[in-house]
């Protein structure tokens, strides 16, 4: 029996990018018959029981993708701990990770870097918070670009792990 595998995308509020990126990743894994992946979302300076931002509902809605449902989650070291793969937004990201829970950092990426360790700004995906709706489609249309990046290797990591469990 294949084993759960975790993935957990972390921003700042959890109200735009990592919700957006969830949303994505689950359409992306549904649409290819995956259902051993689980993918959540947190942020950094979230508060708790937020819904995605109005401009984030309309830039997921046009590619089917529903966020209505969405509720903000402040990260937590438990929500590190049971997390097999964290991808972040930015390097702040990164160092807020290490100072909650330095041994998560083995499995914790840059999400344009992964899957190679770098905190490089050039890479981070820009927050849109405030921004114009045109702002939020962009940040989509960037995040999709890198999780169907990322996806073969995504399937390959959670594979591989699952033939170390069996």
């Amino acid at each position: 029996m294949k084993k759960e595998f975790k993935i957990l995308f972390v921003c700042t509020g959890n109200t735009c990018r990592s919700p957006m990126a969830e949303g994505i990743l689950k359409k992306l894994l549904t649409e290819k018959g995956i259902n051993n992946i689980k993918v959540s979302s947190a942020g950094t300076q979230a508060l708790d029981g937020y819904p995605a931002a109005p401009f984030t509902l309309e830039a997921t809605k046009v590619w089917d993708i529903d966020l209505d449902e969405h509720s903000s989650k402040k990260l937590t070291a438990d929500l590190l701990r049971e997390s097999d793969l964290i991808l972040v937004m930015s390097p702040e990201h990164l160092q807020h990770i290490e100072k909650i829970d330095r041994s998560t950092l083995a499995r914790t990426y840059l999400l344009k870097a992964f899957p190679h360790k770098d905190d490089n700004d050039n890479l981070a995906v820009k927050d849109p918070i405030g921004g114009s709706l045109e702002e939020y489609n962009l940040c989509f249309l960037e995040l999709d670009e890198e999780i169907r990046r990322i996806l073969p290797e995504v399937i390959r990591v959670f594979e591989k792990k699952n033939e170390e469990n069996n």
